[in-house]
């Protein structure tokens, strides 16, 4: 069993820590500021929601408020980029990219400037807010756009890795964050290159390959447990989207021969919708899709809203057992 695998047995399983991933958000975007002098954030009316609070207060002559207009916070961003600034942009993935596509599309994108982008509450799991403030297109709308590289961290040690990374990346980033604590189930040692995928559960001989995005990953690796004694998965994290891991999803496929993905995030134009392609052009193989099918969010708790739309641990595991029936035939 890798560290890894031992590390979860012991604290996912048994007593997780929970944290939101915007938390790691904060705190690496702190990081940033005592290193990079370049580093800026600015924010549209929700500090505190996205974690900005603190870079706000010990660094108030590099921090700028722009209020409730998301599209004047993507131009003002690009413009500071331009001369030499790394700006951080958050507000609720709704707002952006949801609200200012276009400007982000016009401004950033097209001219290829490091802005990183900061979508936080994203998913069902912002609950009681409902179906306007739960983003489930933002993945599409980012990775569609060229130039763009779309990050979906798993937890808050990886938020806190993805931020500052994004900050080194020399083009436009998209962090998508959660609102919610979810299980903490990597460690400071655990690998994160954007562009890499991360393996979390290594099963013996696998006969499906599970990928996932976001902090969803925990109701996966609890899939997995449950099947152990059943069907043999590998569980594996895409925290980057774009660009996707085409080796890892490749490869992956090849040993396990069926795949289900799993993502808080309309099926299309999602994670599912990457693997796919991916495996259409080199290695066709039955596919599941764990996600959100064509519907638009309601309020609810975020553990209500996940069994509602099937994306549980319960719904992962009758995927794994659909898909994996399908490889028999």
């Amino acid at each position: 069993m890798s560290a890894l695998a031992q590390y979860l047995v012991q604290n996912l399983f048994e007593e997780p820590n929970y944290a939101p991933t915007r938390d790691g958000f904060g705190q690496g975007l702190l990081e940033l500021g005592e290193k990079d002098p370049r580093v800026v954030a600015l924010c549209a009316d929700l500090s505190e929601s996205t974690r900005m609070l603190a870079f706000k207060e010990k660094y108030p002559e590099r921090f700028i408020q722009v209020g409730v207009a998301e599209q004047n916070l993507a131009t003002i961003a690009s413009g500071l980029a331009n001369y030499g600034k790394i700006p951080f942009i958050a507000s609720y993935a709704a707002f952006s990219p949801g609200r200012n596509n276009e400007q982000i599309r016009t401004t950033i994108s097209l001219n290829n400037v490091p802005v990183k982008i900061v979508g936080s509450h994203a998913g069902l799991s912002v609950g009681p807010d409902g179906a306007t403030h739960q983003a489930l297109e933002d993945i599409a709308l980012m990775r569609v756009q060229p130039n763009m590289t779309v990050i979906s961290p798993c937890d808050k040690e990886e938020a806190r890795k993805a931020t500052l990374a994004a900050a080194a990346h020399p083009g436009p980033v998209y962090i998508r964050l959660a609102r919610e604590k979810t299980p903490v189930i990597t460690t400071a040692d655990t690998p994160f290159q954007i562009g890499k995928a991360t393996e979390l559960w290594q099963g013996n001989n696998p006969q499906v390959a599970v990928f996932v995005t976001g902090p969803l990953a925990h109701n996966a690796l609890l899939a997995a447990q449950a099947l152990a004694s059943e069907i043999s998965v590998t569980v594996i994290n895409i925290h980057t989207i774009k660009p996707i891991d085409e080796a890892a999803v490749i490869s992956f496929a090849k040993q396990a021969g069926s795949v289900v993905t799993v993502e808080e995030h309309q099926i299309a134009g999602g994670l599912g919708s990457a693997v796919a392609e991916v495996l259409a052009r080199n290695y066709p193989v039955p596919i599941e899709f764990i996600g959100v099918h064509d519907r638009f969010g309601q309020s609810g708790e975020g553990v209500e809203l996940w069994r509602e739309y099937k994306l549980d641990a319960s719904s992962i595991q009758a995927a794994i057992r659909t898909v994996f029936a399908r490889k028999l035939t």
